[in-house]
């Protein structure tokens, strides 16, 4: 798995003009699965989604998390994380795990998340044409792959 998280001060998904999905201050996640990704895989990152301390703190320094903060997250699904740009101009995406396994990982991924925050996670609708908007705090960007955990 891979994401690629946004520390935000604000951020929305839309399809078909509809907002499915927003946030005030929080992360905006964006979730890429892969068909080599297990349950450990999942845990893993939720943990360190959940636990991130990239929040000010009195002082002004990254230390706080989304727990301390009352944080939100937005999680989107986005098989393009596992773009294969190596040869030619136009990215393959054979890596990306197909729907009938990203599916029930994405819907695990909320559960796990909504349980460790002990809140709801809002979403974008899995394969669906959406629009995101965000205002990215800092710029913070993490990006995070459960396959290189020894450089997380």
């Amino acid at each position: 798995m891979r994401a690629v998280l946004q520390r935000v001060t604000q951020a929305s998904c839309t399809v078909d003009d509809k907002i499915t999905g927003a946030i005030d201050t929080g992360f905006l996640v964006l979730l890429g699965i892969e068909d080599a990704d297990t349950q450990e895989d999942l845990e893993w990152l939720a943990q360190k989604i959940a636990n991130m301390r990239v929040f000010g703190d009195e002082n002004g320094l990254m230390n706080k998390a989304l727990a301390d903060i009352d944080g939100n997250i937005l999680l989107i699904s986005q098989f393009t994380l596992f773009a294969a740009t190596k040869k030619g101009n136009r990215p393959g995406f054979t890596r990306a795990a197909r729907p009938d396994k990203a599916i029930p990982m994405y819907e695990e991924m909320i559960r796990t998340l909504s349980a460790l925050l002990n809140k709801e996670i809002a979403c974008g609708i899995f394969g669906a044409d959406m629009k995101i908007s965000l205002v990215n705090d800092g710029p913070v960007t993490i990006i995070m792959d459960t396959k290189d955990k020894d450089n997380h």
